[in-house]
């Protein structure tokens, strides 16, 4: 979509996408192991909610969206890159409910881990993939291009698709993709009635027991803190009520060399984060997830594993969250010039602010679903080995 931009950019051209444009496999460069996407102008658009009527347009985006300055707001109004209703308006614009509330600017996607996603199963409606640590598996916050979905998209000419279930940025391994709406609600239908059977392997601190292990520990999702805490369902009482959701894993411990273990989690229910969290709760946290690590673990045993942008500065091992069949890509494209925008508060770097890049996945790998009549594998990652 070609719009011209009136004020200061009234002789500059841009071609502004939306959700309709695919992802290309020109939008991508690979470099040092790392792919970004190549910046682009995108329309975001939302709705006017009750609590931001009455307030100016550069109040509500000041208020609103932090990750830009004020000044910055007041030249994208100016500029038209903000607008109301499809029009232009001036600075001390009063917003009203429900009005539909347009911001185009130059997006800058943050980078993932550059390892290819191999196909492990092709069927004319259903495609199994083995998903790499820290790709998102679908459009979702900051990430639309650097996907499971549009990665497939661009290289694989793969579209539509319907993932069926999904697979936390940081974990890896098998997913499930539906060719069709129809076929993808079959299977998230018996996923919903429990007749859907999943296996992950973590790999986790300490000599995990010997024998299988049950965890039925409520689990409490915070948003805010984008994290979750296990609670005992019989430690709730009427004043003091459990507020998180029922939750069960079966544990078995497949190997142990003294100081950590590989582990089988089957999770029965699924909450956000639930087989970290009961690892967390059983004393064995995932061995680099810096979120879950328990306080009393010695921090020389983890020192340089990290799963979470906030440890993203110390020192890293070598890769080795990866399939036995990843292959990364062999060859790296030099940076290219892209259009830098003047506006654009990220420009000239190819990632948003915040983001070096640096960041290993997390060792939690999904390695088999089964349902009725069908069952769905993944190789092992090759940090399964203890050896």
């Amino acid at each position: 979509m070609k719009r011209k931009r009136n004020e200061p950019e009234e002789n500059m051209e841009i071609v502004w996408q939306t959700p309709a444009n695919p992802p290309q496999r020109h939008d991508y460069i690979i470099r040092d192991g790392i792919r970004y996407v190549r910046p682009y102008y995108f329309e975001f658009i939302s709705h006017a909610k009750n609590r931001w009527a009455g307030k100016t347009i550069v109040d509500l985006f000041a208020d609103e969206f932090k990750g830009r300055d004020r000044d910055y707001y007041v030249s994208a109004v100016k500029a038209g890159r903000i607008q109301v209703d499809g029009q232009i308006v001036p600075i001390s614009y009063v917003v009203r409910s429900s009005q539909k509330i347009s911001h185009f600017l130059h997006r800058h996607e943050p980078p993932v881990m550059a390892r290819d996603i191999h196909i492990l199963h092709s069927e004319p409606d259903i495609l199994t993939v083995c998903k790499p640590a820290s790709v998102p598996v679908h459009p979702c916050g900051q990430y639309r291009k650097n996907t499971i979905v549009g990665i497939l998209q661009a290289e694989y000419d793969l579209a539509p698709l319907f993932p069926i279930h999904r697979l936390d940025r940081l974990v890896s391994g098998l997913l499930i993709v539906a060719r069709s709406a129809s076929k993808a609600d079959i299977f998230r239908q018996q996923i919903e009635s429990g007749e859907v059977k999943k296996q992950y392997i973590a790999r986790v601190i300490g000599v995990f027991p010997e024998n299988e292990q049950v965890v039925n520990a409520n689990i409490n999702y915070n948003a805010r803190e984008g994290k979750s805490t296990a609670e005992v369902e019989n430690g709730s009482s009427k004043n003091n009520p459990s507020k998180g959701k029922a939750a069960c894993t079966k544990f078995t411990r497949i190997s142990t060399n003294g100081t950590q273990s590989i582990v089988l989690c089957e999770p029965i229910t699924g909450r956000t984060h639930q087989i970290r969290v009961h690892l967390q709760f059983m004393g064995h946290p995932i061995a680099n997830d810096m979120l879950y690590l328990s306080e009393c673990v010695p921090r020389c045993s983890i020192k340089g594993l990290s799963a979470d942008r906030a440890a993203a500065n110390s020192a890293l091992p070598p890769t080795l969250n990866h399939c036995e069949i990843d292959v990364p890509h062999s060859t790296d494209e030099p940076v290219e010039d892209f259009n830098i925008d003047p506006m654009c508060t990220n420009c000239p770097n190819l990632a948003p602010k915040g983001y070096d890049g640096h960041e290993e996945g997390l060792w939690l790998h999904c390695v088999k679903y089964s349902g009725p009549g069908w069952t769905y594998e993944c190789p092992y990652p090759d940090w399964a080995s203890l050896s």
